[in-house]
């Protein structure tokens, strides 16, 4: 990437705060620019280097100093926690849709769990934002994230079992963790023996990872008296349809 121009000290900054010509606004939007400039080129690096990532590199990449990334970000934990919301970021924005759509059940998990194993495949690296497997990361991001999800799946499940008749919030809250953790140990897996092709191409590891719960949920659903059908939606009251 190219080099850019030095910033501004701070105390220049702070003393045109009082101005109202709009120039501290478009300085916050400048600096917001070098963020995300700077987050970018540390996941670009963490894609090439993995575990050997570094400030050093990142500064290079992005074209600027050492300094400026500690400016911006204070530590090297910071910028660690803003790779990992910007991949958070987007891996909600490809699970989110697939978990919250009302069409029918199988297609819907197979689109969650292929919107993870996308992700890992289209960001080298960010798996290891994930596991918390870099020098110096916090983690509390990545957790934050984690128990997002889970939470997401808990009020989906939560809605499937009321339909059958089941309130037990308990059971539903173990069983999202599961499926997070199910999905997440399955995906490290896979993308630990892809270097070596000792592990099933992406698609067939989605669509196994798809038959497990559906088999879980239809499973369920028989317990109780009700026959689902994997290609329809969640009928709107228990009992076969």
């Amino acid at each position: 990437m190219a080099g850019v121009s030095a910033e501004r000290p701070e105390d220049d900054r702070a003393a045109d705060g009082h101005r109202s010509d709009g120039r501290s606004t478009r300085w916050d939007a400048h600096r917001a620019r070098r963020r995300e400039q700077v987050v970018d080129a540390a996941l670009f690096v963490l894609a090439r280097d993995g575990q050997d990532f570094g400030v050093d590199q990142v500064a290079h990449e992005a074209g600027v100093t050492k300094p400026v990334i500690y400016r911006h970000f204070g530590d090297r934990a910071a910028l660690l926690d803003a790779m990992a919301e910007r991949a958070t970021d987007r891996l909600m924005e490809r699970l989110m849709p697939a978990i919250y759509d009302d069409g029918a059940i199988r297609p819907r998990i197979h689109r969650a769990v292929d919107a993870v194993l996308g992700l890992l495949d289209d960001w080298p690296g960010v798996d290891l934002l994930f596991r918390r497997r870099l020098p110096g990361q916090r983690g509390e991001v990545v957790d934050a994230g984690r128990e997002f999800i889970a939470a997401a799946l808990t009020g989906v499940l939560g809605g499937y079992l009321d339909e059958l008749g089941l309130r037990e919030t308990e059971f539903v809250q173990v069983w999202a963790q599961s499926l997070v953790g199910s999905v997440q140990t399955v995906s490290e897996w896979w993308l630990g023996g892809r270097a070596g092709a000792t592990v099933p191409p992406r698609e067939v590891v989605s669509r196994h990872l798809t038959a497990l719960i559906w088999a879980q949920i239809d499973g369920i659903a028989r317990q109780y008296g009700m026959t689902l059908d994997p290609e329809a939606p969640l009928p709107g009251a228990p009992g076969p349809r």
